[in-house]
Formats: C-alpha cells, structure tokens, sequence
C-alpha cells in the first residue's frame, strides 16, 4: 500500500496514467473497428478492410495533434476557445441548411469531398470556452451573483444545444449539458443553482423524447426491447445476445456472430458489444477501468490545479469523454436509452476520434503544466518538440512582467526633492 502511495503521489502520475490509458483505448479501438467492420466493408466495397483503413487514416491525423496539444502552454489553450467556440457555432448553422441527411438524421457536413460531424469538435470548443470565460470571472472576483455564473455560460450552451438539436441529436446534447453542469460544479454553483439548472436539464430532455415519435419508441423499447423485438428493440436485443455470448474469456477476436448482419452500428455505436462478445467480460472490464484511470487521471489534474482555467478545463474535458463513454456502454447493456453517441478513442469514425484525441492532448499539457510536474520536465531539459515550439514563441515559459522602478521597501520614506537632486548630481 505505501508503495501504491508512493507511485500515486509521484510528478507525472497524471501524465503517464492519460498516455497509457489512452493509448491502449486508441490501439484497442483500432482492432476492434477491423474486427467488426470486415463483413460490412467486403459487402459494401469488396474489400474488408476499407472502414479500418479509414480509422488507420483518422488515427494517423489526430496522433500529431494530440502530441502537439501536449507540449502547448496553458494559454494557448485558453486563447483558442473563443474563436473555436465561433466557428463550432458556424458550422453547425452551415449543417442545418447544407448538412447531409443520413439515417433520418442532418448531422453531417461535405466540405471538399471530406463528411464530417460538426457536433464532435464542438464538445471540445464548449469545454475550452466555457473554461476561458468563467476563469475570467473567478480572476476579477466576478463569480459571487447566479447571473455571473450563467451569464454567458447558459446562453452559450443553448445555442449550440439548439442547434445540434435541429439535426436531431439528443446524444450529443446531453454530452453538452453534462459539460455545462461540470463547469458549474467547479466553480462551487450554489446548491439551489445547481439542482435547478439539472432539473433543467431533465426537463428539456424530456420535452425533446416527447416531440419527436421515434425517442419516445425508443424509451419504450428500452423498457421492454421483448415488446417489439424485430423492430424498435432489435439493436439492443442483438446487443444484449452478443455480450452473453462473449461469457468471461469472449470467442476470440474476429469471432464474432453478431458481426454478420445481425447487429446494426456494430463498428460504431455498438463496438462495446463486439468487443463484450470477442474479448468476454474481462475485455469489457479492461474497456471501463481504462476509462476509469483517464477520469481518475483528469481529477487529479484538476485538484492539484492553482490555475482556475486549468482546474476548469481538466474537469470539463475529463467530464466530456468519460460520461460520454459511460453513456455508450450504458445504452449498450440496457441500463440507458439508445442515444447513438460513440464510445470514445474506441468507435469507428473520424469525427469524433481526433477531436477526443485533442481533447487527450490538452489533458497531457495540462499534467505537464502542474507545479511539480514541470519541475521535473525542467531538469531533464527540453525535448525535439518543445525547442521547436520555443523557437516559434510556443514554450511554457511565462511572459515576463516590463521591467519598471525598483520597489521600496516597506515602511521606507519617500525622498524628498533635495535629496533626489543631491542623488542624480552623484
């Protein structure tokens, strides 16, 4: 046990603990996606590796933006959430009236032959925005009246809520009010705040199950998936059976039955149920406990924080893929409604693989920004990456204050005008 403290309480625990859970979740995503995309791949394209390939590609882009986030200064990340925060809000606006339609949903974008969802990289941009504007607040002592809390916190995550809602994606505006109840939290929101806003929150979520036919089936569903099995309860069904399946030790990887027709989303929002059935449970353990070491990991970034912007943005970043991966596997073993949100860094899909692969590169920065932490990067020097972001200005050094009159000592006199002048004829 002392020794588990001992490693615990060491410098980079943080950072070395978001490396490796990260990169086992990102490897682990990448054999997953091979697996259970291969039937679907060679029937659409002739080819079983095509959606893989597509993932390698997606992994290869996010890796060298993940790596260059790492080594960034603090802020620059606080000086990115505002115009990320603009153009998230532009491209959302150019969904709603060119977006393509896909599955009943208008949910992506086509810029230059690239199809992207602009609701993934939002996430990012309202965690880094929201962070920037209430640090600025907490810095002029301005977090003492609700309005100052809110203000424009609220309005600023209903826009985008709005707007993600206009394509029809609940599961993504859940993931946004989580982040917005997680900056709330942080910044100490008084308790009636705080239960009002999450009662807000629920009942807007219930309003928008109510307008739309398909959410309130899929609620039924998700009570009694036996009620209509071959129709609103088939994918959960199908879910359900692939992880019975798996049992303790899984059937192996590319094992799986499920793969072959019968599980819809199967690379994507049901990958948690491939994997259960080809890895077992203890593959699934594995999946939720990496996940529970990168939470872990981004708490004890923010806790051991003295920047309110950095203790800001560990929490909202930590708080937007972990829920969202507890909500993935939630719906995937029936504890949850289907959202249709992918489970992070493992899901096929681009647009939401590099912007969480950002949002780990951000976490790490903010690892190698604590106290003792840079400390010890200090005294091993700087590497090939942070002497080229020196070079361009980009290190992690503080800008040094303009030098100015040297300050008197406390208690000193003021001298007077005939002794200034004895002083400059010396």
């Amino acid at each position: 046990m002392r020794d588990l403290n001992h490693l615990l309480n060491r410098p980079l625990t943080s950072y070395y603990l978001l490396v490796g859970s990260s990169s086992l979740l990102i490897a682990l995503g990448l054999l997953m996606v091979l697996s259970s995309s291969m039937v679907d791949s060679y029937a659409d394209t002739g080819s079983a590796f095509t959606l893989f390939l597509r993932q390698v590609v997606s992994a290869a882009v996010g890796l060298p933006i993940m790596v260059l986030a790492a080594h960034l200064p603090v802020r620059v990340f606080r000086m990115v959430g505002y115009p990320m925060m603009l153009a998230s809000i532009a491209l959302l606006v150019l969904t709603v009236f060119r977006g393509t339609e896909l599955l009943g949903a208008t949910r992506w974008l086509e810029i230059g032959g690239l199809t992207f969802q602009p609701s993934e990289p939002a996430k990012l941009a309202f965690a880094l925005w929201g962070a920037s504007v209430l640090a600025r607040k907490d810095e002029l002592k301005e977090l003492v009246e609700w309005r100052q809390l809110l203000f424009p916190l609220l309005p600023g995550c209903a826009i985008l809520v709005l707007l993600v809602l206009l394509g029809t994606d609940l599961g993504t505006t859940m993931v946004l009010m989580t982040i917005f109840l997680a900056l709330l939290w942080v910044v100490g929101a008084p308790s009636k705040l705080f239960i009002a806003m999450f009662g807000l929150v629920l009942s807007l979520a219930g309003i928008m199950i109510a307008v739309e036919p398909f959410r309130l089936v899929r609620i039924v569903s998700f009570m009694d998936p036996e009620a209509d099995p071959s129709d609103a309860g088939y994918q959960l069904k199908h879910g359900l059976y692939a992880l019975g399946t798996g049992r303790l030790f899984g059937v192996g990887i590319g094992g799986s039955r499920e793969k072959w027709g019968y599980l819809p989303h199967g690379e994507s929002d049901f990958i948690f149920a491939i994997l259960g059935e080809e890895l077992g449970l203890l593959g699934s353990l594995l999946v939720v406990g990496l996940f529970g070491l990168l939470g872990y990991a981004g708490l004890r970034i923010a806790s051991r924080a003295k920047d309110p912007f950095t203790r800001l943005a560990a929490v909202s970043v930590t708080a937007w893929i972990v829920v969202q991966a507890l909500v993935n596997i939630g719906t995937v073993i029936g504890m949850l409604p289907i959202t249709g949100i992918p489970l992070p860094l493992v899901s096929a899909g681009g647009s939401s693989l590099i912007p969480t692969m950002a949002g780990l590169g951000i976490l790490l920065a903010l690892a190698r920004a604590e106290p003792d932490a840079r400390k010890v990067l200090d005294a091993r020097g700087p590497g090939r990456i942070q002497r080229a972001l020196s070079w361009l200005g980009l290190d992690h050094a503080e800008p040094q204050r303009k030098s100015g009159p040297a300050e008197r000592p406390k208690g000193e006199a003021r001298p007077t005008e005939a002794q200034s002048r004895r002083n400059r004829r010396r």
